[in-house]
């Protein structure tokens, strides 16, 4: 979920919650929310918890926008990619 929050159009509020879908971690999830100012080409999000096995959890994730507008969409918001690189940090 976002809420654009900037005037210049370029800055939302974002809240993201990645569910395991498979493997050891299945059914756990971790969240972050920060703002984020995606015209930079690299930001950072902070996680500031999440369920199951990622309970507790803290660290970060480091955004990378890769294409812009890049997929064949009526859409332009739906063309986007974006690269999450997360590291958590397990208590």
């Amino acid at each position: 979920m976002y809420v654009e929050t900037g005037k210049d159009g370029y800055t939302i509020l974002e809240s993201i919650d990645c569910e395991m879908t498979d493997g050891p971690f299945k059914g756990s999830s971790f969240v972050m929310f920060s703002r984020n100012q995606f015209s930079n080409p690299s930001r950072e999000l902070p996680v500031i918890g999440g369920r199951g096995a990622f309970r507790m959890a803290k660290g970060y994730g480091l955004l990378r926008t890769v294409c812009i507008n890049c997929i064949n969409s009526m859409n332009p918001s739906k063309g986007d990619i974006i690269e999450y690189n997360v590291t958590l940090y397990l208590h």
